[in-house]
């Protein structure tokens, strides 16, 4: 699960050439960026690439919205009034379905922010265009797109693309030194872990008198499957990915329940409140998976491991906690003036495009985006799902060539309701696949 490797230089890029055509730009070339998605995690993406590199300029922006984008385009100028950094003409702000291609096509580097379900095919152009991407996570909301990002990573390899994805825990330095220590057996083997993602929950936006149902559920995206794929996979995919990490190995297996309590209403949607899966590791280990977004209950987001010398408690807020089974502290981190990880993988990915080094987080982000849909599917289907059903899943999700007439893929009822997943009755893996009862 290396994430860096180092690609020869092939010498001094000539200001006339896009960076893409070499694997060095020399110091004062200019790295032109697109943003496609202009919500708070692409104008926020924007914002570090400008902080990652005095040489970074906002060239395009492209949404399905054109407030969004209008959003973004002044927040970025409210930061940075001085200078040309943030050089989008008016021809240059492309609104739809397709203003990603337009936008890919100016840039050097691609900022790929939208909603999850769009991921596969914003990166395809990327590649085929040959783009550097930051793409944030999750790489896909079905095992459709999850095959659709290892080829394209497959190809980005191929052409020495820089590829950094938003798990940005790979990126945060408790959690480089806590993997230390575990490298180093502190811990002893991993046998046993829980992993967190228990909050609140996030926004909901109203539907609107003058809104089409795929407007409504493009706005209204985190509870629809086919765009965000529940909370497990958008949200709780940060811990899961952790335990990938640590353990070195990706799930063979998952069981678990889920369910919707509190979050019942018709703006809902149709994904869940809660799950609990339990994962299993081909070296034996067991990890217990909660995530849940329920008002005025315990909140924890944080991993803990167990091993057969002592355990390991991690989580974003800098910390990182080592015992042996007597409850001695072993290692005690301090991260008070740890740098900020979001900040941190775009100073890498602008460095490496500078240095002619090559960084290749696909392959893990699809993995890991499959091993959160894997746990999606074993709630919504109450069966035992294995690593390879997941992949082989036939659960297309998001529709081609899609426009503003094409129909959403899910509907509601005559009350306005959604489908929502029943366990022992909802089919997950589609007609060519199978399920265990075991």
């Amino acid at each position: 699960m290396k994430k860096t490797s180092l690609a020869a230089g092939g010498g001094i890029l000539l200001s006339s050439l896009p960076v893409s055509s070499s694997a060095y730009v020399a110091a004062n070339d200019v790295i032109n960026v697109a943003v496609v998605g202009c919500g708070g995690r692409g104008t926020g993406a924007a914002n570090q690439a400008l902080n990652a590199d005095e040489g970074v300029k906002i060239v395009a922006l492209a949404d399905l919205f054109r407030d969004r984008l209008d959003d973004c385009y002044n927040t970025l100028t409210q930061a940075h009034p001085d200078g040309d950094r943030i050089d989008v003409p008016e021809e240059h702000k492309f609104v739809g379905f397709d203003g990603y291609k337009n936008a890919i096509e100016l840039a050097d580097v691609v900022i790929l922010a939208t909603t999850p379900g769009y991921r596969p095919a914003h990166f395809e152009e990327a590649v085929r265009q040959g783009k550097h991407v930051f793409m944030e996570k999750p790489l896909g909301t079905s095992a459709d797109g999850v095959r659709r990002i290892l080829q394209a990573g497959r190809e980005a390899e191929q052409k020495n693309l820089n590829v950094v994805v938003g798990l940005q825990r790979h990126y945060q330095t408790n959690y480089h030194e806590a993997l230390k220590h575990v490298q180093d057996n502190r811990i002893g083997k991993i046998t046993a872990g829980q992993v967190y993602w228990n909050s609140a929950g996030v926004w909901v936006r109203e539907r609107q008198p003058d809104q089409t149902e795929l407007e409504y559920q493009n706005r209204n995206w985190y509870y629809f499957n086919w765009l965000c794929g529940d909370h497990i996979l958008e949200q709780h995919i940060h811990n899961i990915d952790v335990a990938n990490w640590f353990i070195g190995e990706y799930p063979i297996s998952a069981q678990g329940m889920g369910g919707r309590e509190v979050r019942t209403g018709k703006d809902h949607g149709q994904i869940y409140d809660h799950h609990f899966v339990e994962y299993t590791y081909p070296s034996g280990a067991v990890i217990a998976s909660q995530c849940r977004h329920q008002p005025d209950t315990f909140s924890r987001v944080a991993e803990h491991f167990q091993g057969t010398y002592g355990t390991l408690e991690v989580d974003s807020s800098n910390k990182a906690l080592i015992k042996d089974h007597d409850g001695v502290v072993l290692y005690d981190h301090d991260g008070m003036n740890d740098p900020n990880p979001y900040q941190v993988e775009h100073d890498k990915l602008f460095a490496a495009i500078r240095n002619g080094d090559v960084i290749s987080d696909t392959e893990n982000g699809a993995k890991s985006t499959l091993a959160a849909i894997m746990g999606r599917m074993a709630t919504y289907s109450g069966q035992v799902i294995t690593w390879d059903q997941a992949i082989n899943a036939q659960d297309k999700m998001v529709p081609d060539n899609m426009t503003w007439d094409t129909p959403p893929p899910v509907m509601p009822d005559e009350n306005g309701n959604y489908p929502v997943p029943k366990p022992g009755i909802t089919s997950v893996l589609g007609e060519e696949s199978t399920v265990s009862r075991g």
